[in-house]
């Protein structure tokens, strides 16, 4: 290798030294290239196994790459979901001598897709209007903590099943900015740059025969605008109402909770004559049900299968009359008798298809299909033998998406609603 390689990393993987860097991204050998979907984007970027894991390569300018890195890594400590910087390697020249670009290195995310990958034929109405509807949660998530995107669009973000719907991820951070808290206008800046890309990238694909014909891309793009709002008037907005409705001031702390956001402080004022109250939230964090997971079960999922699996253990906690018991003795029951031994029942070729939670929610939706369509209870160890031979088998491998082609991915359109005392038959 020519030249005196400069990496910057928090956490070197040495193998990243053996890596062919004296190439041009562009002519780097197969067998080290990952064969990931690929969204779109002003730079090149290629896919490279390393050490058992995919990593993403862009080339980039060295100032760019750098502050790509540094941003990336100031929105993990806001707990921003976005992909997980790795390093900055400049001063790479090819065998000659030549100078080579700059590059920035991250973690792929695993189970992640981006917009391109998640239709089969077509994009459908429902799958378009999730996958907007995903995003305008993350820009009030990123506005929330003070940073102006400034290139929001389909393309810069990638997207993980998130039980029926999506999760979206921040994977392109080069126009961002950190601000102690933003304007009105930079935050309708933002939204007005994601709904022309938005309809851009949705009319490209139409003009390519992969939307829906009764997907109108103006339409669906204009939606993230009052996704976003409603949203942010929900997490942010001020609310007024007589002193005797104290009873509001938990329903408003319900709702956002119910939206998936905690309230770390609620400001309460009165008038002066004591019968009007008005309460704000003053500072929003995501993941309610996340959090609640993970400190009773030790499970990291998304957000909405968070939300399915915890109504499953509140399920548990009635059916079996455990209520009054301690929570964490009960989810650990329900964890050792339920959980697992449905993520043991997956077949070891199987397993990379989806993500264990996904992999819950989506069995919960098959046995009640099941039971609505056989008129009984099935058992669930009958479920989960059909929805691995019949459901599961059939889909693509999400860990590391390589093949088959992006054709042959499937979409779950229906979510049915949970049967929440139905708990006979299960094991």
């Amino acid at each position: 290798m020519s030249g005196s390689l400069n990496i910057t990393s928090a956490t070197v993987d040495p193998a990243l030294l053996d890596l062919p860097w004296q190439l041009p991204l562009d002519t780097w050998p197969e067998d080290v290239i990952a064969a990931l979907p690929k969204g779109i984007s002003r730079h090149l970027v290629r896919f490279v196994h390393l050490s058992g894991y995919v990593i993403a390569i862009k080339e980039t300018t060295a100032e760019l790459a750098r502050r790509e890195y540094d941003m990336l890594r100031a929105l993990q400590k806001l707990d921003v979901p976005c992909v997980d910087p790795l390093a900055v390697i400049t001063n790479r020249t090819d065998d000659d001598g030549n100078e080579l670009a700059a590059v920035l290195v991250t973690r792929h995310l695993r189970f992640s897709l981006p917009y391109r990958a998640i239709y089969s034929q077509t994009l459908r109405p429902d799958t378009a209007t999730w996958l907007v509807d995903a995003l305008a949660v993350l820009l009030v998530r990123l506005h929330i903590i003070g940073l102006f995107w400034g290139d929001v669009s389909l393309s810069n973000t990638l997207f993980r099943r998130d039980a029926g719907a999506f999760a979206a991820y921040l994977v392109d951070a080069e126009t961002g900015k950190l601000y102690d808290g933003l304007s009105n206008g930079q935050r309708e800046n933002d939204l007005e740059i994601a709904r022309v890309n938005i309809a851009g990238e949705l009319l490209d694909l139409a003009a390519g025969g992969r939307l829906d014909e009764e997907v109108d891309p103006v339409d669906v793009s204009n939606g993230i605008v009052a996704a976003y709002r409603s949203l942010w008037t929900e997490l942010t907005g001020s609310e007024s109402f007589s002193s005797s409705e104290r009873w509001r001031i938990n329903e408003r702390v319900e709702r956002l909770n119910e939206l998936g956001f905690d309230i770390e402080e609620l400001a309460i004022r009165t008038d002066d004559s004591g019968s009007q109250v008005r309460i704000q939230p003053k500072v929003v964090d995501a993941g309610h049900h996340q959090r609640r997971l993970l400190r009773l079960t030790g499970l990291d999922a998304q957000e909405n299968q968070a939300r399915r699996l915890l109504n499953d253990l509140d399920s548990y906690t009635a059916t079996y009359k455990k209520k009054g018991a301690d929570e964490e003795m009960v989810a650990h029951e329900w964890l050792a008798q339920v959980f697992e031994p449905v993520v043991r029942a997956i077949p070891r070729d199987l397993k990379g298809r989806l993500e264990p939670a996904e992999v819950f929610h989506q069995l919960l939706d098959h046995r009640w299909y099941l039971s609505q369509n056989e008129e009984r209870d099935v058992p669930l160890a009958e479920a989960v033998s059909s929805y691995v031979e019949t459901v599961l088998r059939h889909r693509r491998d999400e860990a590391t998406v390589i093949d088959p082609p992006t054709e042959a991915i499937s979409i779950l359109r229906a979510t049915p609603p949970l049967d929440p005392d139905d708990w006979r038959n299960r094991v």
